[in-house]
């Protein structure tokens, strides 16, 4: 089916004489028949995604096109290699219907990390228009496959801080953890059904049970804490001592901790 998209699509571009990046997009539905939408004829917003899954750079090969050069490949060069995702940033708020959410970015926490990637101009500080799109970035998550890709991305959403506006990110978050998302299981009126449903609780959730893996974080922090006590100067009677060499104060954390164990015993 793919293949035939893409046939179909450049018998589009042959009879409307374009020569230049475009989009053609299509509807299918159940019996897997496709039926022409419409043609961007641009450089889509979704192009990080191409670029990622096929290792071009689509900007460049415009440029050089444009210069008057050739594709320096054909299409059956072309190999796609894992899975990518996107999601656009928006300045709206999408529990008042998608309301615009115009104002100055008072913090900005960008993630990063393994197969992330993140398109945008905006900066702490700065003020989002209200004469705009109210796009402020697009955010990739890439991966050997669907379910490392979601991954990814799910830690980026988790790590992306836009504070003094409203954004999107909170809905990009609740569609990641959504099983029917994850399985693909995806049509026109996805999104509608997904909103019906009640939200679940905050939080990063890929439906693993993580019990074995928070005791094992707190024995590894209890492990840090004690060699960093051990390695703390003394006093002269073998206490723990501040930097100015005076008996340093019990730790209010081992304290409460003694107290609560008493508690429960």
């Amino acid at each position: 089916m793919r293949r035939q998209m893409g046939e179909v699509a450049v018998r589009v571009a042959q009879a409307a004489g374009y020569t230049n990046a475009g989009t053609v997009e299509f509807l299918v539905d159940q019996q897997r028949n496709f039926y022409f939408l419409e043609m961007n004829t641009r450089l889509q917003v979704e192009h990080p995604v191409t670029e990622l899954v096929t290792g071009l750079d689509l900007v460049h090969l415009q440029i050089r096109i444009a210069a008057g050069e050739p594709l320096p490949f054909q299409q059956q060069d072309i190999v796609l290699r894992g899975h990518a995702i996107e999601c656009r940033i928006y300045a709206e708020d999408p529990d008042n219907n998608y309301f615009p959410s115009p104002g100055r970015i008072s913090l900005l926490e960008i993630p990063a990390g393994p197969g992330i990637r993140r398109d945008t101009g905006i900066y702490e500080g700065w003020t989002v228009p209200i004469d705009y799109d109210p796009l402020l970035a697009k955010l990739i998550g890439y991966g050997s496959d669907r379910d490392q890709a979601i991954h990814r991305l799910q830690r980026a959403l988790y790590e992306y801080v836009v504070a003094g506006i409203k954004t999107n990110i909170t809905l990009f978050q609740r569609i990641l953890q959504d099983a029917d998302f994850r399985a693909g299981k995806l049509d026109t009126g996805y999104l509608e059904r997904l909103l019906s449903k009640p939200a679940p609780p905050p939080g990063l959730d890929d439906g693993l049970d993580r019990t074995a893996e928070r005791e094992r974080v707190a024995a590894l922090a209890a492990g840090i804490f004690a060699t960093l006590e051990s390695a703390a100067p003394k006093s002269a009677n073998g206490a723990a001592a501040n930097d100015t060499g005076a008996p340093a104060k019990p730790s209010a954390w081992k304290q409460a901790a003694r107290i609560e164990a008493l508690r429960n015993g």
